[in-house]
């Protein structure tokens, strides 16, 4: 289990880059007290980070990049970064309400969402249990059933300890951001029980949200590649697009790409996703 959390804390960047301050503030949602910063003006996007992380973890080098166009609000989502954990599954479903919730206090309608692994399961959700707050949808090397993932993956995953992250970024981070530094042991606890846990979003569900949805893997990121296809099709890909309208949705698959390495690939990947989020809707 040290090459899982050594791969993990690589997400961790050595370098933060330096860029203005944002504004700052815990929201009241669901029982928690929910830690988000607000950076730049502009559309709104919501970041959702991946399990164990946080901002600083995910994404201090892509809120450089999307905030000189946009509104860019992140989430340090249950447990994770600065906001506390409380007692209650880490599961998309709840973390989705709270990034509704967060939308509300923040007096913001609507709002396009870009999520990575965990977060994009988030995001997902969003759009599925919130439909009227999601604008589009962007996904990154995430699944909408545990099945997606590949077995390697699946069987790994129950393995992981609070001893694999030790000396690491993120056990570091944790303690250095977290209300409750000492309680780094149950809180890998809390999230690989809720990792673990059987779930499936639904395909029906998944092909109703009426929000585009990008759809962003490395050829080697762990999730089946047939689990890719199917949520493409889901939101109406695999059409010839010289014959028939094309699906406001899309997909990118980075070739020599795994799922640790997908957010170090920001200078391909920011711009497709602001060419996405920019993108008009299709005339017939």
């Amino acid at each position: 289990m040290k090459t899982i959390a050594f791969v993990l804390a690589t997400l961790v960047p050595a370098i933060v880059f330096a860029q203005e301050k944002p504004t700052v503030g815990y929201a009241p949602v669901n029982g928690l007290k929910l830690y988000y910063e607000v950076h730049g003006k502009g559309e709104p996007v919501v970041l959702l980070h991946g399990a164990f992380m946080g901002i600083s973890g995910d994404w201090n080098q892509w809120i450089a990049e999307l905030s000189k166009t946009r509104k860019v609000i992140a989430v340090e989502m249950q447990g994770h970064g600065r906001t506390a954990d409380i007692e209650r599954p880490m599961g998309a479903e709840n973390f989705a309400d709270d990034v509704a919730a967060l939308l509300d206090h923040l007096k913001i309608p609507s709002a396009d969402v870009i999520g990575y692994s965990m977060g994009g399961g988030v995001a997902m959700q969003c759009a599925i249990r919130h439909p009227d707050k999601v604008r589009k949808v962007v996904s990154i090397s995430a699944v909408f059933r545990n099945d997606g993932w590949v077995k390697e993956a699946v069987e790994a995953l129950p393995q992981i300890t609070a001893d694999a992250f030790k000396g690491t970024p993120i056990e570091s981070e944790y303690k250095r951001l977290s209300p409750k530094p000492d309680a780094f042991p149950e809180f890998v606890k809390h999230v690989i029980a809720s990792g673990t846990k059987p779930y499936d979003f639904g395909a029906d569900r998944l092909k109703a949200t009426k929000a585009p949805m990008f759809f962003i893997h490395g050829d080697a990121d762990g999730v089946r590649l047939e689990h890719i296809a199917e949520m493409y099709r889901l939101k109406g890909g695999e059409t010839h697009g010289d014959m028939l309208p094309r699906s406001a949705s899309r997909l990118a698959i980075l070739p020599n790409t795994t799922h640790v390495t997908l957010m170090n690939r920001r200078s391909e990947i920011i711009p497709m996703i602001v060419d996405f989020l920019d993108a008009k809707p299709q005339t017939q």
